[in-house]
């Protein structure tokens, strides 16, 4: 039988956003192809894993609800850069994405979610599911509505608008 959360330890996690802090930000990505990782940005993931942090991506993808891929492309994506990551023996805990968008041309898509940055779902999702130090945590992103959806969740988060995510990470891990 599996603990509740509280009998866990809790540690530190990572929040990442994907498009414009883990790969270069070509709009509407779905395709393995045309991913061109950040500089860092792989082995900014292992230094999470081996400080023994979380590791997870936080991803809005409104391209769903525009009709401009289906779920099943961001998932095998997200299962291709779990395994590029794989290769260097570093791993995300869990991908999280959400779909939706109120102007959306797909129906089912077309809403307001709590899981769309700046909101909080995505966030407050993984830390129902994983035993998270919240105090302790922290979230790249590379949008205001990233950092709005940190601070809404009670975790830090901090800009990335640099050349290498290893070497902007590596000083707030110290510092957490």
């Amino acid at each position: 039988m599996n603990s509740p959360i509280v009998d866990q330890a809790r540690r530190p996690a990572v929040f990442f956003d994907r498009d414009g802090v883990l790969n270069k930000d070509v709009g509407y990505l779905f395709e393995s192809n045309k991913l061109v990782w950040i500089d860092g940005a792989r082995e900014a993931v292992k230094a999470v894993n081996d400080m023994g942090h979380f590791a997870f991506v936080v991803t809005n993808q409104s391209g769903v609800a525009r009709g401009l891929y289906e779920e099943a492309h961001v998932e095998a994506l997200h299962g291709w850069m779990a395994n590029e990551l794989g290769k260097i023996g570093a791993h995300i805990d869990a991908f999280e994405y959400c779909p939706f968008h109120p102007e959306g041309t797909v129906e089912r898509y077309r809403q307001v979610s709590h899981r769309r940055k700046p909101a909080p779902g995505m966030i407050n999702d993984l830390l129902e599911r994983f035993p998270v130090d919240i105090e302790r945590s922290l979230l790249i992103g590379d949008q205001p509505s990233d950092l709005e959806a940190a601070n809404a969740a009670g975790v830090k988060g901090y800009l990335f608008s640099g050349d290498n995510l290893e070497l902007f990470l590596k000083p707030l891990l110290q510092a957490s």
